[in-house]
């Protein structure tokens, strides 16, 4: 009696909805992802978009290239969507997209405010389709590697201070032309570009509890225009634990988490992009203790190899939750869209506290 091998579940096909620089490295990951197919391009021109598809080694084949946004939206054979537009603009074309039936796959910072992203996922709500944002160091398996230590509680125990930094010092062109310091494209700055970064990290240690409270970090720097460009908070729970990060436009690349429990210390000093694209580290420090000439014991490092880039592994996470949905008509994960939120709800009480002069502000899911 033989046996017949199922069918590969069909391609999940991304509509590319603008032509950022971020767009390129997704591209790349749409190509390297098994069950994806670049099924689009949309840009301001039809031009532009053939131009990110050549640069970016799109294959020609059954690609289409729409000159509009809206073409792309309105188009029947692309089943998902990736936004890496300005922030000011993803509520318009990020809930125009869901109220079209397109799952969601949108770039940090996924709003302004937190008003802003609860109107986006309102509309993914109505429509069923899934909601993603695209920090893409979630996916990584360095990333499930420490959480489970972390969970484990003996190596690390109670998770009690936790230290982060994402920084890189912009060049004059950077300073005065990027979208990311532009009010009008990208108000948040440095908060909402590496900063949230930094937040996200910082709930993921602690496995998504919000603080009680924030206070911003005193003399944050902005430019001409009001955008933040470097600054920072700290972040208090009712038991105890706190957490602050910096992150800046104006100091060398930093990216650094560092956790310290009472049982152990993990540090990270690549975490939102790893040195190298198929192995990553990190150290941990267990039950370690001060010596005359030393530590006891030394602290363990920890390599964690991958065949596919995080960007790619994070595609093909989102492809499946919308197999599973699209074949077996499962719900959309409702995880990814609650730990966003949390991500937003925090952003907006750190640019509140700066906005205050650092007083601090209670955090309100």
């Amino acid at each position: 009696m033989s046996s017949v091998a199922a069918p590969e579940p069909r391609p999940v096909r991304f509509g590319i909805l603008g032509c950022a620089t971020i767009a390129r490295k997704m591209a790349r990951a749409m190509l390297l992802a098994p069950g994806v197919a670049v099924a689009a391009v949309g840009s301001r021109s039809e031009e532009k978009a053939r131009l990110f598809a050549t640069d970016n080694g799109l294959p020609a084949a059954g690609l289409r290239l729409h000159g509009t946004y809206e073409a792309l939206l309105d188009d029947p054979d692309v089943d998902a969507v990736y936004i890496p537009l300005p922030t000011s603009l993803h509520v318009r074309w990020a809930t125009a997209a869901a109220a079209r039936g397109k799952h969601l796959l949108l770039e940090k910072p996924t709003a302004l405010c937190a008003a802003d992203l609860d109107a986006i996922l309102a509309t993914c709500d109505a429509a069923g389709v899934q909601f993603m944002d695209s920090t893409m160091w979630m996916h990584h398996p360095r990333t499930a590697k420490m959480r489970d230590l972390i969970n484990g509680k003996d190596a690390m125990g109670d998770i009690k201070v936790i230290n982060s930094v994402f920084s890189f010092r912009g060049n004059e062109d950077f300073l005065q032309n990027d979208i990311r310091v532009k009010p009008d494209l990208d108000a948040l700055g440095a908060l909402g570009d590496v900063g949230w970064y930094c937040i996200r990290a910082i709930l993921w240690a602690v496995d998504y509890e919000l603080p009680k409270t924030v206070i911003a970090l005193r003399y944050p720097v902005k430019n001409q225009a009001g955008v933040l460009l470097d600054c920072g908070a700290t972040l208090y729970w009712a038991d105890g634990k706190t957490a602050t990060f910096n992150c800046s436009f104006l100091t060398n690349l930093t990216m650094d988490i560092t956790l310290i429990g009472t049982n152990g210390t993990l540090h990270v000093t690549d975490f939102v992009i790893p040195y190298q694209e198929k192995s990553a580290e990190f150290s941990l420090a267990s039950k370690s203790e001060e010596l005359d000439n030393g530590w006891d014991p030394l602290p363990n490092k920890h390599v964690v190899m991958t065949d596919l880039p995080q960007e790619a592994l994070m595609v093909q996470e989102f492809a499946r939750l919308l197999q599973n949905i699209r074949d077996s008509g499962s719900k959309p994960e409702g995880k990814w869209p609650a730990i966003t939120r949390k991500t937003q709800v925090v952003l907006d009480a750190v640019k509140a506290s700066i906005d205050k002069g650092s007083e601090p502000v209670e955090v309100v899911n």
